[in-house]
């Protein structure tokens, strides 16, 4: 019975370590590669076709758009270096000098066929095209490999359908918010008593580190990105990357905001060493408000990142109710700074600092806001659609969702989610 119990509970962990990417990919990479050389060893002239697992390996990526993408580039890669390896046996044999030739030329073919890191694949494939005798039917064999695995990777995105990655994007951004809210609770206990100018510029480093978990997030989300564009299962893919997106924005101004508080902060705290930062009971409100923010922070990331209408509604309530105790707290610590900047107004400069960022903090985070930041990003990107691909964009609103539609639906996103 104990035994059951254990591999009850370690179902949860085996599910979420099989939707992991580094293991999704280890075994769709596999899976593509040896496919593609079974295929390519009854198709191929050569003996060992390894340029055929080569490509599958490249060519399959995480996300379906990349693999398209990728296995488009790879061929043409290919196509080219075998182009130029063709040109160059009509005109040179192998030497030292045709060599370097060789090289230079694919290396200026790979950039005006623009397939960006595949660029040195023009030139191997020019230089192991030139470097047998029989060019031709090697070349004709490099060709059939390069397309047997990049049917096969992309076959296998099919058949293995890659995952979205909108779930791992989400505990990112979740992540990042809960780490922005133990910085302000740390901050705001510490408003509230005598604060050593050194531990408050412990606190300003905080702030800073938060950058490079800003740089995480934004990697997972490109990562969702590219998992919802040209996947079927997705509805809305557009939606939901702006979304994230402004979302993610959102959280990174906060960081900025929050970072300037910190500085505010520690001059503060330089400036009135060995004193308190404030009098008592502007330090409690001080307290009180930054963990009010703080609780918003998360809210908002949860409202960003839930799907479902009904939790969304939920997170939306708690999110408006949080801003609008904090906005309270707001003015009655306004009102405390200026009562006590009547009292001494040395540092009136970095207490209206503070009352500033506290403010910027909460209203970047009003549901208002956020519905007319989304649509004038979703409007932006639309528009940048049009501008690339006028006809695809034409098509698609044609059989589509109608522009007006996409946007009520947009505004609706901003508000239930």
């Amino acid at each position: 019975m104990h035994d059951v119990r254990e591999r009850a509970r370690g179902l949860p962990e085996l599910l979420r370590r099989h939707r992991d990417p580094v293991v999704v990919q280890t075994l769709r990479s596999s899976a593509a590669a040896t496919i593609a050389y079974v295929v390519a060893l009854r198709l191929s002239p050569e003996p060992a076709p390894l340029t055929a697992p080569l490509t599958a390996l490249l060519v399959v990526q995480v996300t379906l758009y990349a693999t398209l993408t990728n296995g488009f580039r790879r061929v043409n890669a290919v196509v080219a270096g075998v182009l130029v390896a063709i040109a160059f046996s009509q005109l040179v044999g192998l030497t030292w000098w045709s060599l370097a030739l060789l090289i230079v030329a694919s290396l200026g073919v790979g950039h005006l066929v623009r397939v960006d890191e595949y660029i040195p694949e023009v030139a191997i494939s020019a230089m192991l095209v030139l470097g047998v005798t029989t060019i031709s039917s090697t070349a004709w064999a490099r060709i059939v490999e390069t397309l047997i695995g990049a049917v096969v990777g992309m076959g296998c995105n099919l058949l293995l359908p890659p995952p979205v990655w909108v779930d791992e994007a989400g505990e990112s951004i979740e992540g990042l918010a809960r780490r922005l809210r133990q910085l302000m609770l740390r901050m705001g206990e510490e408003a509230s008593g005598p604060t050593p100018w050194r531990q408050a510029a412990e606190r300003l480093h905080e702030a800073r580190r938060l950058d490079h978990a800003i740089v995480d997030v934004d990697a997972a989300l490109r990562q969702a990105e590219d998992s919802l564009r040209l996947n079927p299962r997705v509805r809305e893919g557009l939606l939901h990357r702006v979304v994230l997106r402004t979302g993610l924005d959102t959280l990174e101004i906060c960081t900025v905001v929050l970072r300037v508080l910190a500085r505010t902060f520690t001059d503060l705290a330089k400036a009135r060493e060995p004193e308190p930062l404030f009098a008592s009971d502007t330090g409690a409100a001080v307290e009180q408000l930054l963990a009010q923010i703080a609780d918003a922070v998360v809210s908002f990331a949860v409202l960003v990142t839930t799907s479902i209408s009904e939790s969304a509604e939920s997170a939306e309530a708690r999110l408006s109710a949080e801003l609008h105790t904090a906005a309270g707290t707001r003015d009655k610590l306004a009102k405390l700074l200026r009562d006590e900047i009547r009292r001494d107004d040395r540092d009136w400069q970095l207490l209206g600092a503070v009352l500033t960022e506290v403010n910027r903090l909460i209203d970047e985070m009003n549901t208002e806001h956020r519905t007319r930041r989304l649509l004038e990003e979703l409007d932006r990107v639309s528009g940048e659609q049009w501008v690339k691909r006028p006809r695809l964009t034409w098509l698609r609103e044609r059989i589509g969702v109608p522009e007006r539609l996409r946007r009520n639906r947009a505004g609706g996103a901003a508000r239930s989610r």
